[in-house]
């Protein structure tokens, strides 16, 4: 006896809108479970995880602030899945896109002006490219896996993000504590202009605008058409005169660089300056971005405010309830699954094959 996926021909479109509201209710339902189990009240619970973040403003000006890393880095991994090149490393290309960036104030300090924002912002986003380009090259040249040779690389960045501020970048005048020296006003992105807000910069505009552009390029250009068919018929494409090497150099190098851009948009926004740990996770968590949006750029704006919501509702939850700091990670891992589980049955229809009667409906 075994299960069967057999792929429809034509799935629901309702079913496939309503696949993702099913995700999130299916993940309330679960975590109301968990705080059972736990001895807390799980309305109380997912009150605090999911509602009183949206009812003060400065918890608005932060889901906001958590949903551009988070945005960012799914519209370009929605890139390399639709490809069917998995990048895992975006954690590791935020980070070097963030030492990257940051480079710039720090052993150019003379730079100080106008230019070296955008500077900043430019090596960011080639950081995390070449960062992205090791596992695509490794993939093309060698055969490599890019999900075994990205996710490694994710703790050669951690190191090596430790170690410069700990060494080599650390601030000479800041008490022996292991971070960079603050950058200057040049080298920090602007605050949201006619609204008063203490950590909210430009940087949802432009996250904005790449979702907008990634959309158009991967929906109306022959780049995107052989991103897309790439991903869904190798064959296919590779009849068409699509390079499927070059696709993953592209796709990874492109992921790359927008996980990179994330990163330097963080610490030369809210941050401000390096230290050891500049990200909680976004560049894993933006893979459940990326699913439960479809794929879709535009859509992994909606889905990034509502990822961000488990970081803000988590650190509530932690500190009214005593739950571990651990919790948010739960409650995106549960929604990654009942994504996943949703998609199966919308994609796919489900067949229980028996030896002795054949194939039934289940």
């Amino acid at each position: 006896m075994r299960l069967e996926f057999k792929k429809r021909a034509a799935p629901s479109r309702v079913a496939t809108w309503l696949a993702p509201v099913a995700a999130f209710a299916l993940t309330l339902a679960t975590g109301a479970l968990i705080f059972l189990s736990l001895g807390k009240d799980p309305v109380a619970g997912l009150y605090y995880f999911f509602v009183e973040p949206l009812t003060v403003a400065w918890s608005l000006e932060e889901l906001v602030v958590k949903m551009i890393p988070l945005a960012l880095i799914a519209v370009g991994l929605c890139i390399c899945f639709l490809s069917s090149t998995w990048n895992i490393g975006a954690e590791g290309q935020f980070i070097v896109g963030a030492l990257a960036g940051s480079s710039v104030p720090i052993l150019a300090p003379w730079l100080d002006g106008p230019a070296m924002l955008p500077l900043m912002l430019l090596a960011g986003f080639a950081g995390g490219m070449a960062y992205g380009l090791i596992p695509a090259t490794l993939k093309v040249r060698f055969g490599a896996n890019e999900i075994l040779t990205s996710l490694m690389l994710v703790y050669v960045a951690e190191l090596l993000l430790d170690w410069l501020v700990r060494g080599p970048w650390r601030n000479p005048d800041g008490f022996n504590m292991p971070e960079s020296a603050p950058f200057p006003a040049s080298g920090r992105v602007p605050a949201m202009p006619f609204m008063d807000v203490d950590r909210l910069t430009i940087a949802i505009i432009i996250t904005v605008a790449a979702a907008i552009i990634v959309q158009f390029v991967l929906s109306r250009t022959l780049f995107g058409y052989s991103v897309r068919v790439g991903g869904i018929a190798p064959r296919a494409a590779r009849f068409a005169g699509f390079d499927a090497n070059r696709t993953v150099l592209w796709a990874l190098g492109l992921s790359g660089g927008f996980a990179g851009l994330a990163g330097i948009l963080e610490v030369a926004g809210p941050i401000g300056q390096l230290r050891p740990a500049i990200s909680p996770g976004y560049g894993f968590t933006a893979i459940i971005v990326a699913f439960l949006a479809r794929l879709s750029p535009i859509g992994c704006l909606a889905a990034a405010f509502v990822l961000s919501l488990t970081y803000i509702g988590g650190e509530g939850a932690q500190i009214a309830m005593g739950l571990s700091d651990k919790m948010a990670r739960v409650f995106q891992g549960i929604l990654l699954f009942f994504a996943l589980v949703c998609d199966a049955f919308v994609f796919y229809r489900v067949r229980l094959v028996t030896a002795r009667t054949g194939a039934a409906p289940s």
